[in-house]
């Protein structure tokens, strides 16, 4: 019978932390490179201009399509190769591009929400295009897109665990290691749950209070 010994997990609690700080560090540069990326193709995908659309909608609908843990692995072996970089930033470009592209469908739905008239009456105001887009209607479209933005955010968290598979430095590598040498695996992987839960929910409460001052300051 297993025999539990939940003192591996005081023992080594400088892994843990050292691997969670790593994952949250991964995951805030790469939702950072996200957001101007979602927010690029977001345009891109609604564009009238062709070419624009074709690059936009080709990017959105391949990375959708692909498995992260596929694009992961490509990033790395294939364009590691020609621009070397390595397990940490392979993982950070990947996740990117990963979550860039659901960003721009919620962008893109953000502002296709806002009322064709809210344009109209800001580009008969003497407003360019790019004017009412930047302070009438990307505004608008933010506070429609927040919720689906906090969800993006922290599917973003748990989906960094995919990066060990390529060798980055995590909670999920650290993981993986100790339990290679103290066979504590049931110990090891329920506390990394519990960890990965406190950040994930933590994230949650966080973009909850900023939501409910948003929604205040429109009242």
């Amino acid at each position: 019978m297993y025999q539990y010994d939940w003192s591996v997990i005081s023992r080594n609690m400088d892994v843990f932390i050292d691997g969670a700080l790593k994952t949250l560090e991964i995951s805030a540069i790469s939702i950072l490179l996200a957001i101007p990326i979602g927010i690029l193709f977001g345009l891109g995908r609604i564009s009238k201009n062709k070419i624009i659309f074709i690059i936009s909608s080709t990017y959105i609908e391949i990375i959708r399509g692909v498995p992260l843990l596929v694009l992961l692995m490509w990033i790395f072996y294939v364009l590691g190769q020609f621009f070397s970089l390595g397990s940490y930033w392979g993982s950070i470009v990947g996740l990117a591009l990963f979550a860039g592209a659901f960003i721009a469908e919620i962008v893109r739905s953000g502002i296709q929400g806002v009322p064709k008239g809210q344009m109209e009456a800001a580009r008969s105001l003497g407003m360019s295009h790019t004017k009412a887009m930047t302070h009438i209607i990307l505004p608008q479209a933010f506070r429609r897109v927040l919720p689906p933005l906090a969800s993006q955010f922290i599917m973003l968290i748990k989906d960094s665990s995919l990066v060990s598979v390529i060798a980055a430095t995590d909670l999920t590598l650290n993981a993986k290691n100790l339990v290679a040498t103290s066979f504590r695996s049931i110990e090891v992987w329920t506390f990394v749950a519990l960890v990965y839960f406190i950040m994930t929910f933590s994230l949650s409460l966080i973009l909850r209070y900023f939501e409910k001052r948003l929604l205040k300051s429109e009242t």
